[in-house]
C-alpha cells in the first residue's frame, strides 16, 4: 500500500525472537494481510509512516540488540531541534505567502499568470504547464479510473475464473487498452501498435541467443531518436495516400511524449524473456502466502511470455500514462498469483493522496512562488525571501511529481496490482545524494539496477557505470544537451560521497557513526542542491 505499508517487500523482514514477542500490530499495519511479517520494534503508528518511510527501513541489522534503543526526545539535542523547528518553519512559510499577497509591490508583474481559485479571496497559481495538465484533468482521469474498475468488476462477475488465479483478466486489460489508446492518441495508436510488434519479434526471434538484449537497446534506441527526429511521424509523410488518418489525434496527440515510458516496458519484456530462455529450472511459488517483491523479479517458463501478456502488459492503461513502472515478471506474477491487497490498505492510501493533493492546492493558493520565479519578479527581495522562493519551488516539483504517480498507483492498487512507490522521501529530507536518487522516482531506480547497472557489472566499476546511467537517464527524459550536462553534472556530484564510503566504511569507524553521518552530508550536499535546481528548471518549462 505505501512505503511502510508495501504488501510485498515486508514479507522478507527478519524477526529476532525477542522482537516477536515484544511486537504489537499497529492500525496501520494491520491492513496487511495475515500471511505477511510485521516490522519489528515498533507499537504504534508514527508520522515517518505516512511520509518518509521505506520499506527497506523495517529491515532489522544482523547486530541489532533485542530491545530498542531509548527513544531520545527528551535529551538536550532534541529539545533544540524542536524549539528551532517551531521558529524557522512558520518563518519559512511566511516568507513565500508575504510575497504573494496583493499589497506586495511585485505583485502587478506575476498577476497575469494567476487564475480564479476556490478558496474564497484567492487565486491560485496554476501557472505550471506539466502540473496543470494533471491538475485541469483530475476529475476526468477518476472518472475513466471509475470506469475502467466497474467494467472490470462486471467483467470478473459474469466470468469463470480459475481459483487463485487471474491470468483471465489480462484479455480485459488488453480489450480496455485498445479502446482507451484510441481515445486518447487517435489513429496513432497503429503507429504504437507496430513498433511494439517489432520488438516482440526481436524477442522471440532471438530467444537465449546474446544478440537478443543488444537488439533489443539498438532497436528501442533508434525509435527514441526517431520519434524525437520526426515528432511521432505523420502517416502524410510516411506515404500520402495515407493522409486522411492523420485527421483523427485523439485527445492527446503526442503519443511519442508518453512513449518513453512504454519504452522501458519494451525492453523489460524483452530482457526478462531472454533469462527465461537461459534458466533451466521454473520457479514453484507458495499460493499460502503472497510473494515478496524479490521473488516476482523470477522468471516464467518461456511459453508464458506470449504477444497478448506482453500487449496488455505495454499498454496496461493504469500505468500508461505515468508510471509507476514494474517489470513484465512481476506484472505476470501478480496474475497468476493475487495479492490480497486489504479494503483498508487502498483505503489509506487513498487519504494519503487526497492529503497530498490538498497540500498541493493550499501552496498553490497562497505562494505564488511558480508565477514569481516565472516573471523574475523578485526585485528589491531580501536574500532570505530569494532562498525561499527557490525552496518552495523545489517542493512543487516534489509534489506535483509525486501526485500524479500516486494517484496512478492508488489506480493500480485499486485494480489488484501493487507496484513500487515513486516518491518514498520529501526532496528536503536528505543528506546522501546516493539516498536522494535511490528516493526519487524509485520505481524508475530499481527498472535501471535491474537492467543497467547490474549487467555491467554493478559496484566493481562504480563511478564508470553511474556515469553511463545518468547518461541514458538524461537521454531518456530529453535528447538535449542541456539534459546530458545534467547528467554529467549529477555523476560529478555523487563522486565526493563515493569516495568518503570507500575511504571511511562504516564497518571500520561505528563508534564515530555521527562524524561519519555529518561527512557524508558534507560531501553530499555541494552536489545535491545544484543537480536539484538543475533537474527542477529542466522539468518546470516556462509557460507563455
Amino acid at each position: 500500500m505505501s512505503e511502510s505499508c508495501n504488501l510485498t517487500n515486508l514479507q522478507s523482514i527478519p524477526l529476532t525472537p525477542t522482537a516477536q514477542e515484544a511486537y504489537k500490530p499497529t492500525v496501520y499495519e494491520s491492513a496487511l494481510p495475515q500471511n505477511v511479517e510485521r516490522p519489528s520494534y515498533r507499537n504504534r503508528m508514527i508520522l515517518t509512516d505516512l511520509t518518509v518511510d521505506i520499506p527497506e527501513s523495517h529491515r532489522v541489522p544482523k547486530d541489532a540488540p533485542a530491545t530498542p534503543p531509548k527513544a531520545r526526545w527528551g535529551t538536550l539535542e532534541f529539545r533544540t531541534y524542536i524549539a528551532v523547528a517551531c521558529v524557522m518553519i512558520p518563518v519559512m512559510t511566511w516568507i513565500p505567502i508575504s510575497l504573494s499577497l496583493e499589497s506586495h509591490p511585485n505583485y502587478k508583474f506575476y498577476e497575469r499568470r494567476l487564475s480564479p481559485g476556490w478558496i474564497p479571496f484567492r487565486k491560485v497559481d496554476n501557472s505550471d504547464a506539466q502540473y496543470r495538465s494533471f491538475r485541469n484533468n483530475f476529475w476526468l482521469l477518476t472518472t475513466l479510473a471509475t470506469a475502467y474498475l466497474s467494467i472490470k468488476y462486471l467483467w470478473k462477475r459474469l466470468g469463470t475464473a480459475p481459483p487463485q488465479d487471474n491470468t483471465y483478466l489480462i484479455r480485459y486489460n488488453l480489450f480496455f487498452s485498445v479502446f482507451f489508446l484510441l481515445g486518447l492518441h487517435g489513429t496513432s495508436f497503429f503507429k504504437i501498435l507496430i513498433i511494439l510488434s517489432l520488438n516482440y519479434s526481436i524477442a522471440r526471434f532471438c530467444g537465449d541467443r546474446k544478440i537478443g538484449p543488444v537488439l533489443t537497446w539498438v532497436f528501442n534506441a533508434a525509435v527514441l531518436f526517431a520519434n524525437d527526429r520526426f515528432n511521432g511521424y505523420r502517416y502524410g509523410d510516411l506515404l500520402p495516400s495515407l493522409e486522411v488518418l492523420d485527421g483523427y489525434q485523439g485527445a492527446y496527440s503526442r503519443w511519442h511524449i508518453v512513449y518513453n515510458l512504454t519504452m522501458l516496458r519494451l525492453v523489460s519484456f524483452n530482457i526478462d524473456y531472454y533469462w527465461a530462455c537461459n534458466t533451466s529450472t521454473s520457479k514453484e511459488h507458495n499460493r499460502n502466502r503472497t510473494m515478496t517483491y524479490a521473488e516476482r523479479m523470477f522468471p516464467h517458463p518461456p511459453q508464458m511470455y506470449t504477444f497478448l501478456s506482453y500487449l496488455s502488459y505495454a499498454l496496461y492503461p493504469p500505468l500508461y500514462l505515468a508510471g509507476p513502472i514494474m517489470t513484465f515478471n512481476d506484472y505476470l506474477w501478480q496474475h497468476r498469483q493475487s495479492m490480497n491487497i486489504s479494503g483498508c490498505a487502498k483505503v489509506l492510501y487513498c487519504i494519503r493522496l487526497i492529503a497530498s493533493v490538498l497540500t498541493m492546492e493550499l501552496i498553490l493558493h497562497f505562494m505564488y512562488v511558480v508565477a514569481i520565479k516565472d516573471t523574475s519578479a523578485w526585485d528589491s527581495a531580501t536574500p532570505a525571501q530569494i532562498s525561499m522562493i527557490g525552496f518552495w519551488n523545489l517542493i512543487i516539483v516534489w509534489l506535483k511529481l509525486l501526485i500524479p504517480w500516486r494517484f496512478f498507483r492508488l489506480w493500480a492498487l485499486m485494480d489488484g496490482i501493487e507496484v513500487p512507490e515513486n516518491m518514498v522521501r520529501c526532496m528536503a529530507n536528505n543528506y546522501s545524494t546516493l539516498g536522494f536518487w535511490r528516493s526519487w522516482h524509485r520505481s524508475y531506480n530499481l527498472w535501471i539496477i535491474r537492467y543497467i547497472y547490474i549487467p555491467l557489472g554493478g559496484s566493481k566499476h562504480v563511478l564508470l557505470n553511474m556515469l553511463l546511467v545518468f547518461t541514458f537517464v538524461a537521454l531518456w527524459h530529453d535528447l538535449t544537451f542541456r539534459l546530458l550536462a545534467w547528467g554529467w553534472l549529477v555523476s560529478l556530484f555523487v563522486v565526493p560521497e563515493v569516495l568518503a564510503m570507500y575511504l571511511l566504511p562504516a564497518s571500520k569507524v561505528r563508534s564515530t557513526s555521527l562524524m561519519i553521518t555529518y561527512i557524508s552530508w558534507l560531501c553530499s550536499t555541494s552536489g545535491q542542491s545544484p543537480g536539484t535546481y538543475i533537474f527542477s528548471s529542466a522539468a518546470t518549462p516556462s509557460s507563455p
